[in-house]
């Protein structure tokens, strides 16, 4: 997979940009506060029509315009394909050499990504809604039809924690409505419960490895998932689903009291383990870093091997985060095998005598020149 040209019509700092002719390493050389994290932001968004680094649309749109326009043509193994993003007050729409996609979900896919920012270690270290947001995006890349599920499940969810706030002193008669949301919640919940399970069992695989090899064989990986409702290695969706329902049905007064759903994937979480003890918990900071890496790198080869192509790859100011070592185990993955693009202020703070014949690009207020 591989980017070709992008256009960008008031997006953030841009007013219009057009760049073409990109190679397969690419770095976009500027100050804070110049454009060049938001040109690599336009890639993520057209891979994934929503942002890394916020969930309001418009601030994607530069200060004072109404709508913009991401556009992007990308060589694929089948062919060149031509996507484009149009983002305003009334919404997003999506179309792919032309065509208008009805649902956002069938334009997820056409372009995939693998971004990797310093936030990004919080994967490891921070919160689980970060790394339930993190399993939300990779997984939607690769499964599309994850989406929906997830929109469904996130509709239903509103509407149960609206009701448990109104059953609070009610009858039993005033509770039949919430067995109605709880067959919604169970149908679409086990859905997103078992992809999940199932693309951390891939990913096990390629992270385990990966990680070997940066220390030398010297740390086994471990990822486990932490589900709220169901034994981690259950994926039997009939089983799910009844383990659902035993939990909401155990639940109950509980969540009549809070007035919130309990349990359920909106609750789960992923933890990591290095030789058997828990990263978050007990790792260093270099083998909290370390793993962050070794899940990027895991995810390249994950959707190599779910779409067969490789997926672009996206460094945001994080090379420099990385110590010489790690920079060039990571350079030395991407290169000659997944176009890259690479912020950072400034060339020093690269390997870069392993960035052979790359592109630059030189960012300044919302300016690009080679």
């Amino acid at each position: 997979m591989f980017v070709n040209s992008i256009d960008l019509q008031q997006f953030r700092n841009y007013e219009h940009l057009r760049l073409d002719s990109f190679g397969p390493v690419n770095l976009l050389i500027g100050q804070n506060a110049q454009g060049k994290t938001n040109l690599a932001e336009a890639i993520f968004v057209l891979a994934l029509t929503k942002s890394h680094r916020t969930s309001r649309d418009k601030e994607l749109i530069r200060f004072g315009e109404e709508r913009a326009r991401l556009a992007a043509e990308v060589d694929k193994k089948y062919g060149s394909v031509k996507l484009e993003l149009s983002l305003s007050q009334q919404g997003k729409k999506a179309k792919i050499n032309g065509l208008e996609q009805r649902k956002l979900s069938d334009f997820v896919g056409a372009l995939n990504v693998v971004m990797f920012a310093p936030e990004d270690l919080e994967i490891v270290k921070g919160t689980p809604g970060v790394r339930r947001r993190f399993l939300d995006m990779e997984i939607g890349q690769v499964a599309p039809g994850y989406l929906y599920h997830l929109q469904q499940y996130q509709k239903v969810l509103v509407q149960r924690n609206n009701l448990l706030k109104q059953l609070w002193g009610q009858n039993a008669s005033a509770q039949t409505m919430l067995e109605v949301w709880n067959e919604q919640l169970v149908e679409h919940g086990v859905k997103i419960v078992k992809k999940r399970k199932q693309f951390i069992k891939k990913l096990q695989k390629w992270a385990e490895t990966i990680h070997q090899g940066i220390t030398g064989g010297g740390e086994v990986l471990r990822l486990a998932y932490l589900p709220s409702f169901s034994e981690a290695a259950e994926e039997d969706e009939a089983v799910l689903m009844d383990q659902f329902m035993i939990k909401l049905s155990q639940m109950k007064e509980q969540e009549i009291r809070r007035g919130t759903t309990l349990s359920g994937p909106h609750r789960d979480d992923l933890s990591f383990f290095i030789n058997d003890r828990e990263v978050q918990t007990y790792g260093s900071q270099g083998q909290q870093r370390t793993t962050a890496l070794s899940l990027k790198l895991a995810e390249i080869e994950l959707i190599h091997e779910e779409i067969g192509e490789y997926p672009v790859l996206l460094l945001d100011d994080v090379l420099s985060e990385l110590d010489p070592f790690r920079q060039t185990q990571l350079i030395e993955t991407f290169q000659s095998k997944v176009q890259t693009f690479i912020t950072a202020t400034g060339i020093e703070s690269l390997n870069v005598d392993k960035l052979k014949d790359a592109s630059i690009y030189h960012v300044h207020a919302g300016q690009v020149e080679r």
